[in-house]
């Protein structure tokens, strides 16, 4: 496999320029003329940290990698514009695999509307795929922060968190699969290999006023926490009103885990953590999922995440260099 008939049978299977992209792949560098404003998210999956080759196919690989990326523009609330892959190839990956891996990518690019406008590639010790993603909005203004939280905001939650977590658990032991139908099983690992980024979501809850907004990558705990800190206030969770996916609490328990804390700490669930004032709840409508009020912000600093009769969850998530 040499590295320019890859790149020629990459672009080959790339779908039309969208009017935004004036040079896509196959120049030098991408030209677009966007107009309004951007926002620019920069993000990677490498195997053996974010996935294992021997769990997933290329193209679920693929698909994870886009997702993950976009998702970051969903916690914005911005328009999916263009996307730059950079593919690191490890020896003994085939062509073929290569391909696959792109099919994945092209096919969630093409479902969220996002035009891949270049990219590279290059050997690596292990498969390694970063994403470029640029999102688009008619003024700066309209992308939301991690920042404008303000006390008396309710906190929302968009679908439902822990299936990533239990998904991981079904990938690395097997044989809790036993404690689920074989359907919500299979449902479970797809949520841990084939995020969903809620871009419909995220644009839904800018334009009904949230005042600040996080995609939950690492943890509702954790994530929280970033909301709290970069807004200077204190965030409140009810965790009896955290919904949970469908088999995460039977799973957490074949594994002897809490299901709360499982699903609060798991992250991998790219779901929408997002504050805005109590009023404006009615505006966030025509999303792709639900939306569950789960808790508020408050003066103070920190997050407190609050079970029913028992001691508060220490927030907790996902660290990569931990």
């Amino acid at each position: 496999m040499g590295e320019f008939e890859l790149l020629a049978r990459i672009r080959e299977r790339l779908p039309p320029a969208v009017p935004r992209v004036r040079v896509g792949m196959g120049d030098d560098a991408a030209v677009t003329v966007p107009g309004g404003a951007t926002a620019t998210s920069v993000d990677a999956i490498v195997d053996g940290v974010h996935f294992r080759r021997d769990r997933c196919t290329p193209a679920q690989v693929g698909h994870k990698a886009l997702a993950t990326a976009l998702s970051d523009l969903a916690a914005m609330g911005a328009e999916a514009g263009e996307a730059y892959v950079v593919l690191g190839v490890p020896h003994g990956m085939s062509e073929e695999e290569c391909i696959e891996l792109l099919d994945g990518i092209v096919t969630l690019a093409e479902r969220t509307g996002t035009a891949l406008a270049g990219g590279d590639v290059t050997r690596a010790p292990a498969l390694t795929v970063a994403m470029t993603v640029v999102g688009h909005a008619a003024s700066a203004e309209e992308f939301v922060t991690r920042a404008g939280a303000r006390p008396g905001d309710a906190l929302v939650l968009t679908g439902e968190l822990g299936a990533a977590a239990a998904g991981l658990l079904l990938l690395e032991q097997p044989e809790l699969a036993s404690a689920v139908s074989a359907e919500t099983a299979e449902r479970l690992r797809e949520r841990q290999l084939e995020p969903n980024p809620r871009l419909g979501a995220g644009r839904a809850l800018a334009r009904a006023g949230a005042t600040a907004m996080i995609d939950l990558s690492d943890g509702l705990g954790a994530d929280a926490g970033h909301v709290a800190a970069e807004s200077k206030v204190g965030l409140r969770i009810d965790g009896a009103a955290v919904p949970l996916a469908n088999g995460v609490a039977e799973i957490a328990k074949a594994a002897g885990l809490d299901p709360l804390t499982m699903a609060a700490g798991g992250g991998e669930d790219y779901e929408l953590l997002a504050a805005m004032p109590p009023e404006r709840l009615p505006a966030a409508t025509a999303m792709e999922t639900t939306l569950t009020t789960v808790g508020e912000v408050v003066e103070g600093a920190g997050v407190e995440v609050r079970r029913p009769g028992g001691p508060a969850l220490e927030p907790s998530g996902f660290d990569q260099l931990r």
